[in-house]
């Protein structure tokens, strides 16, 4: 590895341990919240919140506008051009926030639950706040300050978290969950302020953003696509199924999303920046992708498997057993969670090559395929959307990569290499799952069972294949390169 390799891969790996560790630690807050608060609402309070964020949250993508992902790869970014975007990020926010109060009324209609007019109300704020903090966050992934993000990324949720917690045990019911994600954006917008160190300037008409906003165009068109196809199962489930029935397929979303979220976006985040200073040289940004594909995926596919092969005995453990009916929809929506990442380099490509129109034109391709699954799958219950939905993620990856195989980029390998990295975890799953579930042991018994025998299957791989050998070597090299 030259000096120049050796330097980049240094901030790439201190970048990705301290992105991975801010967020192991987040998963770790979010999955004890979880536990804790899934005993202290029931599902129907769940419901409520998804019925809510499954039409608003695509706010969240308009409120940004791709314009954080333009300002990662930008080459030059002045400081009027900041300015400007700070503003227009801010103005979008507070656009959304007066249209989902107006909005509030016809939402509560649509499923039929007054309720969720205050609940509409009291979310739409978020996006003011999340408006005014998408530029600083972007700043400290621009400028590779990976620690303060991760900081600010942490200790948001843990103080959302306490206070849910609680709100929910003095008896507010769905409002701690709304509490929850006003704490978080406003917390999140505070400490990103503090640790950018700058304050915004008077918007100019003089900076050039045209750019930016050509990139971000197409990134928002994509993003919403992205989360229509995302979030049409639960808008689906509700409206045929009612609340509670919503409240058990959320819950199992949300043990897919968790690790999904502290993994994908914040892992594209140290990328595109590495990637990005890198892109007219092919033959080392190939080599950065498989390898970035490669941490990614062992991250998720071990977790998946591990959890897919024990859902049972973990939801009964750690949410308690009136959570059981969410148990084959956790393990079905599993499968598609290991193939979106799996597939998440392909989105890589697209920001770092800077084609956000073939983006585009790639999701028009495939996301009405996974909407049209998801609600013909409707017809077969719950269950039938959630396969829907995994079997439109299953097709995503292969034709994505197919798609971006035009950029000089090793798309047969890193289809390969993602099919070699899940059938690992799937051996070991499937290993776990049988080993555990032919003992008649309870709960506890099942988990003990299962993680030893997960353990030992990685065990026995990491013997037999010196490509599994050689992925743990990598591990080992991204260590080396952060302590140097």
């Amino acid at each position: 590895m030259t000096s120049e390799n050796e330097g980049l891969g240094r901030f790439a790996a201190r970048g990705a341990l301290s992105t991975v560790a801010g967020q192991v630690i987040r998963l770790a807050v979010q999955l004890v919240g979880v536990v804790i608060l899934a005993r202290l609402l029931g599902p129907t309070d769940y419901g409520l919140i998804a019925m809510v964020v499954a039409i608003v949250g695509v706010g969240e993508v308009l409120r940004d506008f791709g314009l954080s992902s333009a300002v990662m790869r930008a080459e030059s970014l002045s400081v009027t051009q900041r300015n400007n975007l700070f503003w227009i990020n801010t103005l979008i926010g507070a656009v959304l926030t007066i249209a989902i109060i107006l909005l509030s009324n016809p939402i509560a209609d649509l499923y039929g639950q007054p309720e969720l007019v205050g609940i509409c109300i009291a979310i739409s704020f978020t996006f003011l706040l999340n408006g005014m903090a998408t530029q600083y966050r972007a700043g400290l992934a621009r400028n590779l300050k990976f620690g303060y993000l991760a900081l600010v990324e942490t200790a948001a949720p843990v103080l959302g978290l306490v206070v849910s917690v609680a709100l929910a045990f003095t008896g507010f019911g769905y409002w701690a969950l709304v509490w929850q994600q006003l704490v978080l954006a406003s917390t999140g917008l505070i400490l990103a302020a503090f640790l950018g160190r700058w304050l915004p300037g008077p918007y100019s008409r003089r900076a050039e953003m045209g750019s930016f906003f050509r990139f971000g165009a197409n990134l928002a068109a994509t993003q919403i696509l992205n989360y229509a196809s995302a979030n049409i199962d639960s808008i689906v489930v509700g409206y045929s199924f009612g609340s509670t029935v919503l409240g058990f397929y959320n819950r199992a979303f949300q043990l897919i999303s968790l690790p999904l979220s502290q993994f994908n976006a914040p892992a594209t985040k140290v990328a595109v920046p590495i990637l990005s200073r890198i892109r007219d040289d092919t033959p080392r940004l190939a080599s950065f992708l498989i390898q970035g594909q490669s941490v990614l995926l062992h991250v998720v596919a071990a977790t998946f498997a591990f959890t897919t092969a024990q859902a049972s005995g973990l939801i009964d453990v750690a949410l308690g057993p009136q959570w059981s009916a969410s148990v084959p929809l956790f393990q079905i929506l599993a499968v598609g969670g290991v193939a979106q990442s799996a597939g998440y380099v392909v989105y890589w490509i697209f920001l770092v090559r800077g084609h956000t129109g073939s983006l585009l034109r790639q999701e028009l391709a495939t996301r009405p395929i996974m909407i049209t699954f998801i609600i013909v799958g409707s017809l077969w219950g719950t269950a039938g959307v959630a396969a829907g939905y995994a079997m439109g993620q299953i097709l995503a990856w292969p034709f994505g990569l197919w798609w971006v195989r035009k950029y000089s980029v090793p798309a047969l390998a890193l289809f390969g290499n993602g099919l070699r990295i899940c059938a690992y975890y799937a051996i070991a799953g499937l290993l776990s799952f049988f080993v555990s579930h032919a003992l008649s042991l309870n709960s506890i018994g099942q988990l003990l069972v299962g993680a030893s025998t997960f353990s030992l299957a990685l065990v026995l791989l990491g013997i037999a294949s010196r490509r599994y050998r050689a992925d743990v070597a990598l591990f080992a090299k991204v260590v080396r390169l952060t302590r140097r």
